[in-house]
């Protein structure tokens, strides 16, 4: 086993001989463009400051857009309330305009009662004859 793993070790070694990457040649320039060096920081260092003030923007927006949405939340739950008590309005005026409609028949059923039994306990008008009084008696 030991003979294996050196071999495996050796095979090892001349792949990475015949795969070795090869040295790269670049021809030689000048980089960083045509500004100095005291250019670029001064350019950095805005960067940087708009950096923050952009970051600071993002997050101003960011909760600008989150108080809109609860805003939004909550007038749809407004809203909503709203219908659900108009809904209610309605119902508490239809529910007494019944009542008032059955209060007024149920008045309308004793008084007819009450007149059908006061008509009952009458004799009845040509049966009773009312005895007219006289002048004198009228006379004190």
């Amino acid at each position: 086993t030991c003979s294996v793993a050196k071999k495996e070790l050796d095979d090892l070694e001349q792949w990475k001989q015949e795969h070795k990457p090869e040295p790269i040649t670049l021809v030689p320039q000048r980089l960083g463009g045509n500004e100095s060096e005291a250019q670029v920081r001064q350019n950095q260092q805005m960067i940087l400051m708009q950096s923050k003030y952009q970051k600071k923007h993002k997050r101003e927006e960011y909760i600008k857009a989150k108080k809109a949405a609860e805003e939004a939340e909550i007038l749809k739950k407004k809203a909503i309330q709203r219908e659900k008590a108009e809904r209610l309005e309605v119902k508490k005026r239809q529910e007494e305009m019944q009542r008032r409609e059955m209060l007024l028949e149920d008045q309308k059923y004793k008084t007819n009662e009450l007149l059908n039994r006061l008509d009952m306990g009458l004799p009845k008008s040509d049966s009773c004859q009312i005895a007219n009084p006289g002048p004198e008696s009228t006379a004190w």
